[in-house]
């Protein structure tokens, strides 16, 4: 029988490893004494702790190693499943790394930028959750993107024509929205896309798909890099607020941010308006 000391420098496994390992019951010592509390391990039992090991070092929770120790045949499975789950992770964090060098070499501040009046078709997104947590805001992203592809679809078999991306906001057009919205019934959110279309292709689009004719008008932009996360659409949201206008009289409606996905990370407009005069 080996001592824990013995077996910790055989196996190069701390003791604190292997008494965190006995208490998982991943590698249970083959003797204790009741009285001292005192572990001994067989030499039979170097082998077990070089799988816990080989399993440990991939990244591997404890319940994974667990399942692959208890059920070996599964084991070359669990490892698959696994890679693809690190690799996943590994493009994450390459992405998250990418997207904070982008943002501490050149801190996004706004752009001024002039947008034409244009034709949007717009469709409400239905059944997205208000986004008060990561999970919330990651459901409703994947609900706004598919409404977005069901939108480019529905558009180009009409036989309209797109002109530039599509974009997102919140559903604050009509006092029907408003109410909706604030009374956390949703929809929270449209998305858009400007087009050029005869009347009569327009006129004949399915049911939920609304024609709408923006004016011209001035924007204030922010390009943010990475994925869309609230932390960042906040961050924008104070960006915009505290950007000076071009003259005392307008102001950034921040209410109207539109959103425009990107390959590499979001835009985030919100439109320039003159301030309401007194009766």
């Amino acid at each position: 029988m080996l001592s824990i000391r013995e077996f910790s420098e055989m196996c190069h496994l701390s003791p604190q490893a292997l008494r965190f390992y006995h208490a998982e019951g991943l590698l249970v010592p083959a003797e204790t004494d009741e009285r001292t509390g005192y572990r001994r391990y067989a030499f039979e039992q170097v082998e077990q702790a070089m799988l816990i090991t080989l399993l440990r070092d991939t990244g591997m929770s404890v319940k994974l190693v667990r399942q692959a120790l208890d059920e070996p045949d599964r084991a070359t499975t669990l490892l698959a499943r696994h890679s693809d789950e690190v690799h996943c992770q590994r493009a994450a964090q390459d992405e998250a790394i990418q997207a904070a060098r982008s943002v501490f070499e050149a801190r996004p501040e706004p752009q001024e930028s002039h947008v034409p009046a244009r034709t949007v078709i717009a469709r409400l997104v239905p059944g997205t959750p208000v986004g008060r947590d990561a999970q919330e805001w990651e459901e409703a992203e994947r609900i706004i993107a598919e409404t977005v592809t069901e939108l480019l679809d529905t558009v180009e078999k009409a036989g309209a024509t797109c002109l530039g991306r599509p974009w997102r906001t919140l559903a604050l057009e009509t006092p029907e929205q408003d109410r909706r919205a604030l009374d956390g019934e949703g929809p929270f959110w449209i998305v858009k896309v400007a087009v050029t279309a005869p009347d009569e292709v327009l006129a004949a689009l399915p049911a939920g798909f609304l024609v709408r004719n923006e004016e011209a008008g001035d924007e204030l932009s922010i390009f943010m890099p990475g994925r869309n996360t609230m932390a960042k659409y906040c961050t924008v949201i104070l960006r915009l607020l505290n950007a000076q206008p071009v003259d005392g009289d307008s102001f950034v409606n921040v209410a109207r941010v539109r959103q425009e996905l990107r390959p590499d990370g979001v835009l985030s407009s919100a439109p320039v308006e003159r301030r309401p005069t007194g009766p």
